[in-house]
């Protein structure tokens, strides 16, 4: 079949109306885009009809090589040249403001993002095990929330959700992590994920750090007296570690799935990526955003400020900001992101 044109590498943004039927340019021809004004005929290319259930947003593909027709798969950031880097040092750069750091563990930027430093984060402490809370509805977050939390040795306290998807990422340490249940032995930088209605507990072999996202977004952990015996067979495998022959290559940057539908999450998903010594161009999301950094150094931009990132930073992303991130150390950044609603971060506008 013959090559469509590249209408545009980014998708669309556009607000469907339940009930309108919408006809998706494939050829690229259109003078009309995304949609069909008839450029295809006499091509291999037809359009592709969309009939909307809802009104919602979406990005229709613009580049045309999507293999999810008609919306965007971040196939774009593939094709040659497509994915746009940007300038820190260019003038327009130079004018933003930048944010220091302070003795407050919260850093304000545009809008209600903001990064979180752990390392001067103030912990609920009960016994060996500390923690708080990073993202929630009261710092505008509508679709996850984050906890951060140490033990330091023995087992923490069975943790429930209140009924919500609950993800875990261990940044530092080995141990168990008991699931409703269920025993699953864990080392540095590795994933799980935890049913709604089940709770989980871990149990460190030496000091822990990990972080706890839940979907939908929730004010607090809940702390139950006794381990609930729920755990759900149909997703036996809990555990997301890190494998570089799974890693999907976004231009000079990569990715690799960590807890998905996979293992069971059907509303919220984690990813860990690495972010090349360079800028991103800046772009937008219509998912919800956390994105936990862990070795190396950078830079975070959003339209009017900036700040400086670290390991044990955390950032806040509502959906429809616009952001960059920059790596500013040789051999990379590697950052954990947690998205909700979705389960593709490649995607953005």
């Amino acid at each position: 079949m013959s090559t469509p044109i590249i209408a545009r590498p980014k998708g669309y943004y556009f607000e469907v109306k339940a009930g309108k039927r919408y006809l998706w340019c494939a050829c690229g021809r259109s003078a009309n885009q995304p949609f069909c004004d008839g450029s295809h005929a006499g091509t291999e290319f037809k359009p592709v009809l969309f009939e909307a259930k809802q009104d919602e947003d979406v990005l229709f593909c613009g580049c045309k090589h999507t293999g999810t027709a008609p919306f965007c798969d971040g196939a774009h950031n593939n094709l040659p040249g497509a994915y746009g880097y940007d300038d820190p040092d260019s003038d327009a750069n130079r004018a933003v403001r930048a944010v220091p750091h302070g003795e407050d563990a919260h850093v304000a930027l545009d809008g209600t993002c903001y990064v979180f430093a752990t390392a001067r984060a103030r912990l609920t402490r009960q016994g060996t095990f500390g923690w708080c809370r990073i993202v929630g509805p009261d710092k505008g977050a509508i679709y996850q929330s984050q906890f951060y939390a140490e033990l330091t040795s023995g087992a923490s306290p069975v943790i429930g959700a209140d009924g919500r998807h609950t993800i875990l990422f261990v940044t530092e340490g080995e141990g168990e992590v008991e699931i409703s249940g269920r025993r699953f032995a864990f080392g540095p930088r590795t994933g799980a994920y935890v049913k709604p209605g089940e709770a989980f507990r871990v149990h460190a072999a030496r000091s822990v750090k990990f972080f706890v996202s839940t979907g939908p977004a929730l004010d607090a952990l809940a702390f139950l007296d006794t381990m609930p015996d729920n755990f759900d067979a149909a997703h036996p495998n809990r555990l997301a570690e890190i494998d570089p022959s799974q890693r999907h290559a976004m231009a000079e940057r990569y990715f690799q799935m960590l807890v998905t539908k996979e293992h069971g999450s059907t509303l919220i998903t984690q990813f860990i990526g690495n972010i090349p010594l360079s800028k991103a161009e800046p772009h937008k999301h219509l998912y919800e955003e956390v994105l936990i950094f862990l070795g190396g150094a950078g830079v975070v931009w959003t339209e009017n400020t900036k700040t400086t990132v670290g390991a044990g930073d955390v950032l806040f992303l509502p959906r429809k900001q616009t952001h960059s991130v920059q790596c500013t150390v040789e051999g990379g950044f590697d950052v954990v992101g947690v998205i909700c609603p979705g389960d593709n971060p490649s995607i953005n506008y």
